[in-house]
């Protein structure tokens, strides 16, 4: 089993950035994807970005070239490196780690974008 925590929410003005941290812990293995999701008031969960364990990125159309995930497997930590944002970016952030039939979520971090 592992767990999942996110850290690295907050309040930035238009164009700013953020960085977020998805902390893993427990039987880690090096073998997990890594996902993160964002959920706005009154809209759909929706995936943002996603890193394998070998590294491979991807990313939604809506923040690519803004958004950059990264993984230190010395830290067993993931991030979103969070650029230019806007209103639209505002939602709880949250974390998602995935191997075969196993996952964790992380409880989410909330950021707010202010124009």
């Amino acid at each position: 089993q592992v767990q999942v925590a996110e850290f690295g929410g907050g309040l930035v003005q238009a164009g700013g950035s953020l960085r977020l941290a998805c902390v893993t812990s427990g039987d880690t293995n090096g073998l997990w994807t890594h996902y993160w999701y964002r959920k706005a008031p009154g809209k759909q969960r929706e995936w943002v970005a996603s890193i394998t364990a070998g590294g491979i990125t991807n990313y939604a159309d809506v923040v690519k070239g803004r958004f950059t995930i990264l993984r230190d497997n010395v830290e067993n930590t993931v991030y979103l490196q969070m650029n230019s944002l806007n209103a639209g970016d505002t939602a709880v952030y949250s974390c998602n780690a995935k191997w075969g039939p196993y996952e964790a979520w992380g409880q989410g971090t909330q950021v707010t974008v202010s124009s």
